[in-house]
């Protein structure tokens, strides 16, 4: 079949890697894809909340299946769109229902699912411009650091954690009242601050059955020790060594089955991925946040593990029957390491040359921010590119990642040096 890929990202990258695996995949289409994508699929430049431009390339291209990276799409309703055109219906979108994807598009709502669904979760209360009074004198109530949430979309940028009580006072005033974060800052959701040890968990699931996929690890700050700004993520590692049968069978009887169970009794129609940000307090797992679609760079981990046909294993997840499905997974270890622009995550540069993509050997090159001009890959972003490695255990893994990137040169390149070394 041919299967059309919405994203430009080295998430992107990966699905397109893995789904070409498969022996069901006729052609791949990625919009707008990157430079890497390009030798693997085809690039079609379009916006992907353009779902009119989507609809044209689906019908005039014949694809049968959309795999939807990113979150904006999902939150902006490509799933409706499609079961409610006659010419589309029949195309296996991989994505909840815009009702399913307000799991992420509004921390209130995901936050509103898991207090009625009994999902262990931090304490909050939310407010807006109105009550922006109360939402100070709730931040009193609390002990630093005090965590604030702009409610909607807001590029993985608008959670701040702050230690000082006036600091978060001024924070909310101009989250609502100066637009610090726009129109998705309308609404602040603030939260207890929970101290633990951070898990990602992926689930695959049809809205009734689901399949627990690879857990990772991934690195958001931009600085060593995880000091300095967040980022898209600096790196990830996959599996996470503390998740063993005994924790994930907590995850999944606390977590895993009522979320499924919660999007069955609210009448929410989802076929895709889910992300469960968790946090480990002692031995007890809460839900930070919930994402719709696949975290980037663990999908760069996460896939590349999964040793079941993918093609059928999300035809399977759009018509029902992911219970069919054995998802079998490498038992290796993979790592990855996220190469930056410099100035990332603010200010940088683009168009810099990259080489020595050629003295890669024995990993995996997937592409974020890249585009190619005259048959040279030049940056095209602040996240360029994630190196991932296999081996037979961290060590091994997180070497063969480094030594890799060492390879690959272009100008102001930055990456971290110690992903991963907080597991050894």
């Amino acid at each position: 079949m041919n299967i059309l890929v919405l994203g430009s990202g080295g998430r992107e990258h990966a699905f397109a890697h893995q789904l070409a695996r498969s022996e069901k995949c006729s052609r791949i289409f990625v919009a707008p894809g990157n430079a890497g994508t390009a030798t693997i699929a085809t690039n079609v430049s379009l916006n992907v909340n353009d779902f009119d431009a989507v609809k044209e390339l689906v019908l005039e291209e014949k694809i049968e299946m959309v795999v939807v990276g990113p979150e904006d799409p999902l939150v902006g309703g490509i799933s409706d769109f499609f079961a409610r055109d006659p010419h589309l219906r029949e195309v296996m979108v991989i994505g909840p229902s815009q009702k399913g994807a307000q799991l992420e598009g509004s921390k209130e709502v995901a936050k509103e699912f898991m207090l009625r669904h009994g999902i262990p979760t931090a304490a909050y209360k939310s407010f807006t411009a109105d009550n922006l009074e109360a939402g100070k004198a709730f931040l009193q109530e609390l002990k630093p650091p005090y965590v604030l949430k702009a409610d909607g979309l807001a590029a993985g940028k608008g959670v701040l954690i702050l230690q000082d009580l006036e600091e978060a006072q001024q924070e909310l005033e101009n989250m609502l009242k100066n637009d610090k974060f726009g129109s998705a800052g309308s609404t602040v959701v603030i939260e207890e601050f929970l101290d633990g040890i951070e898990l990602s968990v992926f689930v695959l699931t049809d809205g009734k059955n689901y399949a627990v996929l690879p857990t990772a690890k991934d690195y958001k700050r931009i600085g060593e020790g995880d000091q300095g700004l967040n980022t898209g993520g600096m790196g990830a590692v996959s599996p996470v060594p503390f998740a063993d049968s005994a924790l994930m069978e907590k995850i999944t009887n606390r977590i895993i089955i009522p979320t499924v169970e919660g999007l069955h009794k609210d009448d929410i129609n989802y076929k895709g991925f889910l992300f469960l940000g968790l946090m480990m307090v002692g031995e007890d797992p809460y839900v930070i946040e919930y994402n719709v679609r696949m975290g980037d760079p663990e999908t760069e981990v996460v896939l590349p593990r999964i040793e079941a046909d993918l093609v059928e294993t999300l035809q399977r997840t759009w018509e029902g029957r992911l219970d069919e499905v054995d998802l079998r997974v490498d038992p290796r270890t993979a790592a990855t390491v996220v190469l930056v622009s410099g100035g990332y995550p603010e200010a940088y540069e683009k168009g810099k040359p990259i080489t020595g993509l050629d003295k890669v050997k024995d990993a995996l090159v997937f592409h974020a921010g890249t585009r190619m001009e005259n048959n040279q890959v030049l940056t095209n972003g602040g996240r360029v590119l994630a190196v991932t490695a296999f081996g037979e255990d961290y060590q091994e893994a997180i070497n063969k990642s480094y030594q890799n990137a060492s390879q690959v040169h272009f100008d102001k390149i930055y990456y971290r040096k110690d992903i991963g070394f907080d597991l050894f």
